[in-house]
């Protein structure tokens, strides 16, 4: 045994046993008092005055409108930034081009401006002092205080996550599967449904699923474009604030409880997603390169 191998390892952070336990006792006070004590003291609010009450509230039409408008913002917004959130991904990797970081920074732009000025430069954008409000006036389309300004902004915040889920995986498979089965007659289309989609798929469903969860919760690019008119263009969250606002604490709490089910719905989606991803990784690993590609 040479005196390189015989040496001991170096010690790792935390493998004193009372750094473990001051770290573990801060994490778990942490997520106790950030975490699980606001989760908590919502569905203990919105049951303060009985499931009759909490019964009443949801099904109030004005909270009901709310439900069903944050719903359908996300089946609309959802399914078309998957599809820019793909093609962009399939641009940044299977191409070169003039302008391909360029356009990687556009897309995470979303990410490091607020919400608010968002929805204030949507107002300079298709306001009726907007750069094509009076066309749009002209033509009697309307965007802002209407459904398509709360899609557009709800958009505009969640458009990196899908692309942002793809473009390192599909950087990492590189474009020699989709090389081959061109030189094999497939066309594009053949292509990318039988050999790129499979392979991203569970990365994209996973972009999905985060960009669901921020469609349903966001406030603050809404609170602009929407005008937040009470059974008219108020989503969910914005909802929660017209009631508690309205001094109705219980009836707000019980709006807010329904976000924290479909906020957990969605974690537990993700974890799903995960596990599954992950077992299939697993699988194709011990099978072997060729054996995966065949999968594939």
């Amino acid at each position: 045994m040479s005196v390189t191998a015989s040496r001991s390892k170096p010690p790792r952070v935390g493998d004193a046993p009372i750094v473990r336990k001051a770290l573990l006792a801060f994490v778990l006070l942490a997520g106790a008092f950030l975490i699980a004590a606001p989760l908590v003291v919502i569905f203990v609010q919105a049951f303060s005055l009985g499931i009759a009450a909490f019964k009443d509230t949801i099904t109030e039409p004005d909270t009901l409108h709310a439900i069903l408008l944050t719903v359908l913002t996300a089946l609309v917004a959802v399914p078309l930034n998957t599809a820019f959130g793909v093609a962009a991904a399939w641009a940044i990797t299977k191409f070169d081009f003039p302008g391909k970081r360029l356009l990687t920074i556009i897309i995470e732009i979303p990410f490091s401006i607020s919400p608010i000025v968002a929805g204030v430069a949507y107002l300079f954008v298709y306001g009726l002092q907007g750069l094509f409000g009076p066309m749009l006036e002209a033509a009697d389309i309307k965007i802002l205080f209407a459904l398509p300004g709360i899609v557009l902004a709800s958009m505009f915040v969640t458009a990196p996550f899908v692309a942002r889920e793809l473009i390192p995986l599909m950087q990492a498979q590189g474009r020699d599967l989709e090389e081959a089965a061109t030189s094999l007659g497939a066309s594009g289309w053949r292509t990318f449904f039988s050999v790129t989609l499979p392979n991203i798929r569970w990365a994209m469903l996973y972009g999905v699923v985060l960009c669901n969860a921020r469609v349903m919760g966001e406030f603050g690019a809404v609170s602009v474009v929407s005008g937040n008119i009470r059974g008219q263009t108020n989503t969910l969250p914005l909802h929660v604030e017209l009631l508690y606002h309205d001094y109705q604490t219980a009836g707000a709490f019980a709006a807010a409880s329904v976000l924290t089910v479909l906020a957990v719905v969605t974690i537990i989606s993700k974890v799903l997603l995960e596990r599954r991803g992950a077992g299939r990784r697993s699988r194709l690993s011990l099978a072997g390169p060729a054996n995966a590609g065949a999968d594939q």
